[in-house]
């Protein structure tokens, strides 16, 4: 062989080492003249790179071109190899037995070293069928001989392909084993893209595991490393699809997933990454509560599937049809035994989805009656609640939960939640990110739900105990405090900065497009970094103890725990050493009742509507029926503390008349609210007091504040910079912040108040050592929240709250800004007579003006925790 053989040749592991650049020199090859030999290779090089990352139709032209010229040139082994690239082609186009045709002709062909890599690519394209063992079987023949021939890319392919399938098949050490040993072969290599693959199938192995941040770091590397490539990988997406819907983050998921297809789509790429993409799209759906996208994802998925003759791919996208199916109601004979079907493929392949399928069967059958068949189901899904990875060994929990209620047995039905919910707490504290935490919880919804169901009749002191089990738990310990990392200060300091210019680029009616990309893009980079972060702290803290509360509420304070099932608002009214349970109105009716108040106080905020004034407060009266019933009369003349679920977040309490003129205070939890009655103030009591720009009153309040407080901490004008008011916030005793307050609904951790150089946003207070024991909050928007996971609350007070602030009274509704300066004065005077802030913003409510104005901006103003 010549040397130029030997050259043209070099351009075949170039395709993964540096795929752009092996284009081109392909494309120099065939542009002189070259031997078929010659031509064959740079055929295949453009065909290769085509069906990984452009037009398979092209690259099947290419290909079929490569085996053409390879026959010429009358070289087997070098046909033998382009049929294997044919074959995957083939394979990802949808057109399987001709593809498998291909590849059994190419192992026919080949003969010793060359044999063995069509053997790689016939498991590889195995693998993309579903059909597991077969791909085992094949790599199994393929290692022996290309360590032999110290084929070391070859090796470490094939190495890297078995651990895959290792991980489908749910055996993740001999995965890790595998993953381990090909990245010791790839580290001697220069094959950029088959290492960056591998990084990518490291993270989807720390996801099997349970490692969520781990799975998210990697899969981030890995797609860093494709863009340097400029290769996209649409296995990426899929995988990061399956990880974010795991995290809870499923609207991400589903806009990865709708995106990536979009890309496929224009570029003609793989049919088979296609249905993988609408599979991962369909969950997404599915898990979103969108069941008709997911049935028609879905749909499209089991057809393509159907037709690329890959039945592992197409029972799992059968099971999210029949899942989709059940939530959009359609519950039938013929839909039990469908998901049974689908349990049994499921199980003969070895899939770990099998459980889930099981369960689906059961409790479709449990809603028909059916409970012999249901048990049968049942009885299959429970046995995976002893191994696996959390979520599966959830689904076993969850089963033999639903075993239990069909038999009778409550307390078999709290043992199985408990169980399960404890698997959870265990995986939800490796993660360090509060919004991970958060998000995790909705995989407990189910379990949370049968757990209250049948503690209803055991009473309202049981109830309690299990509505507090799976209530603002994100917020049961700090976030992981993020690391001294240097690229993401770098990047919070960028954010802020391209904010501000965005901000001021507004104010004076500029179009800011390319301000806004660079600010999305380092939101992004932000949150992902903050994602990566894992969680330090072991276990899942103490036990709730309804005495514990029932000894620190004494005879005066009664806290009101509200707990919905089967959408109906069950109050638990705690004080005098018990627990009483009454019944109220509807969440639904409640939710849209709360609308229309805060709508009502929206109009309030701005002169003129003074005659919307009854409206509002008949409003309220109806939402003390809806929400507090029969309670309302039994909740004495003391203080109470209202713990209200998710949905019910932008409540104004001090609206309904029973708490309208009493010491009121809210808190996410009762557990929560222990916490904040138990945590020390700081010693020293020093006071920092804040003032942002833009204010339409230019934070009256502050030089008044600072004369009442004499040594105090006064940040203004330059000195209300971001790293400042940090530096001063740390420790403090009191933090009074008048600054512009914006909720980010689609990212409410970054949630802000502006500053001199921009947005303070929640990521930067998590890197406090702690945050200010009491915080007061002047402006607008500070108290919304984002409800997500199963009753979880994302925003800046619920942030503040588990980094050591015991009190805050922020603002749950648009106020006028001239009327909080009173407010804020009359509750700063209480605060300075040794109240708390409950009792003085009580006492500050009473002291204001009696205009509408005034009473709708005392009602917007709530007192969170217990300082």
């Amino acid at each position: 062989m010549t040397a130029r053989s030997d050259s043209v040749l070099e351009l075949l592991p170039m395709v993964f080492a540096a795929p752009n650049q092996a284009l081109a020199r392909a494309e120099e090859v065939l542009g002189s003249d070259p031997l078929p030999l010659h031509a064959s290779v740079a055929h295949q090089v453009i065909g290769i790179w085509q069906r990984d990352w452009g037009d398979l139709r092209i690259a099947l032209e290419h290909l079929r071109r490569a085996r053409d010229l390879a026959a010429r040139a009358e070289s087997a082994d070098r046909e033998a190899d382009v049929l294997a690239a044919l074959g995957v082609a083939l394979v990802h186009a949808g057109r399987t037995r001709e593809g498998l045709d291909a590849l059994e002709r190419g192992v026919a062909i080949g003969s010793g070293h060359t044999r063995a890599r069509v053997l790689f690519r016939r498991a590889f394209a195995s693998w993309v069928l579903g059909r597991h063992r077969e791909a085992l079987e094949d790599v199994r023949r393929a290692i022996p001989v290309l360590r032999q021939a110290d084929d070391v890319i070859w090796t470490a392919r094939a190495l890297t392909l078995r651990a895959t399938v290792h991980l489908a098949l749910g055996a993740a050490e001999r995965a890790d084993a595998d993953f381990t040993a090909a990245e010791a072969l790839w580290d001697t290599t220069g094959q950029d893209h088959d290492k960056a693959d591998v990084v990518e199938s490291r993270g989807l192995a720390a996801f099997r595991s349970g490692d969520v941040p781990v799975a998210l770091r990697l899969l981030d590397d890995a797609e860093e490393r494709y863009a340097k490539l400029g290769t996209p990988s649409f296995m990426l997406y899929i995988r990061r699809c399956e990880v974010l819907m795991a995290a809870g983050l499923v609207p991400e998921a589903l806009a990865e997933a709708d995106a990536a297809i979009g890309v496929l789509d224009r570029i003609g790429g793989q049919s088979t990454r296609k249905a993988e993409l609408l599979l991962a799209a369909a969950r997404a759906a599915r898990l979103a509560g969108d069941p008709h996208t997911a049935i028609a994802r879905a749909a499209l998925a089991v057809r393509l599937f159907a037709a690329q003759r890959r039945p592992w791919w197409e029972t799992h996208a059968r099971l999210v049809l029949i899942e989709a199916r059940v939530m959009a109601g359609r519950g039938s004979g013929r839909l039990v035994a469908d998901a049974a079907e689908v349990a049994e493929k499921l199980a003969s392949f070895g899939a770990p989805a099998a459980p889930e399928a099981s369960l689906l069967a059961g409790r479709i059958a449990l809603g028909l009656g059916w409970t012999a068949d249901a048990e049968r189901h049942l009885a299959v899904a429970a046995r995976s609640r002893h191994s696996g990875p959390p979520l599966a060994r959830m689904t076993g929990w969850a089963a033999q939960a639903l075993r239990a209620r069909a038999a009778g047995s409550g307390r078999g039905v709290l043992e199985a939640c408990r169980r399960g919910l404890d698997v959870l707490d265990d995986h939800r504290m490796t993660l360090g990110a509060a919004e991970l935490r958060a998000r995790a919880t909705a995989q407990g919804a189910e379990l949370a739900a049968l757990a209250q169901q049948a503690s209803l009749g055991s009473g309202p002191r049981r109830l309690l105990v299990w509505s507090e089990r799976w209530r603002a738990t994100a917020l049961s310990t700090p976030p992981t405090r993020p690391p001294a990392d240097p690229t993401l200060l770098g990047d919070l300091t960028a954010f802020r900065e391209i904010a501000a210019r965005a901000e001021e680029a507004r104010m004076e009616g500029r179009p800011v497009p390319a301000l806004d990309r660079e600010q999305r893009r380092l939101e992004r980079e932000i949150r992902s970094r903050t994602l990566h972060i894992r969680g330090d702290a072991p276990g899942y803290g103490s036990r709730f103890d309804p005495a514990r509360l029932l000894e620190r509420l004494g005879d005066g304070i009664r806290l009101v725990e509200l707990a919905v099932l089967d959408g109906r608002v069950q109050v638990l009214l705690c004080g005098q050493g018990r627990v009483r349970r009454f019944e109220a109105g509807l969440l639904a009716d409640a939710v849209t009742e709360a609308e229309h108040v805060q709508a009502g106080l929206r109009r309030l905020a701005h002169p003129g509507a003074e005659a919307r004034l009854p409206l509002v407060v008949e409003a309220g009266r109806r939402l003390e029926e809806l929400l507090l019933g029969p309670a309302a009369a039994q909740l004495g003349s003391g203080p109470v503390v209202v713990v209200p679920p998710g949905r019910l977040h932008r409540v104004p309490w001090a609206l309904l008349p029973s708490l309208r003129e009493r010491v009121l205070s809210v808190s996410p939890s009762a557990s929560g609210w222990l916490r904040a009655r138990e945590t020390e103030p700081p010693p020293g009591g020093r006071q920092v007091l804040v003032r942002g720009p833009g204010l339409a009153t230019e934070g009256a309040e502050v030089p008044e504040l600072a004369d009442r407080y004499g040594g105090s901490t006064v940040l203004e004008d330059d000195d209300a910079r971001v790293p400042r008011v940090l530096e001063e916030l740390d420790g403090a005793a009191l933090a009074h912040i008048a600054a512009h307050g914006t909720f980010r609904a689609d990212s409410p951790l970054f949630s802000s108040l502006r500053m001199a150089d921009g947005p303070l946003i929640v990521h930067d207070f998590e890197r406090l050592d702690r945050s200010p024991y009491r915080i007061i909050l002047s402006c607008c928007d500070t108290a919304r929240f984002a409800s997500v996971g199963a009753d979880e609350l994302l925003g800046l007070v619920t942030a503040l709250l588990p980094l050591g602030t015991a009190g805050v009274v922020a603002c749950t509704a648009p106020v006028n800004d001239a009327a909080v300066v009173p407010l804020m004065l009359a509750l700063h005077k209480g605060l300075d007579a040794g109240l708390s802030l409950a009792e003085a913003l009580r006492d500050a409510r009473a002291a204001l003006p009696g205009d509408a104005t005034h009473q709708a901006t005392g009602w917007a103003f709530s007192a969170f925790g217990a300082a």
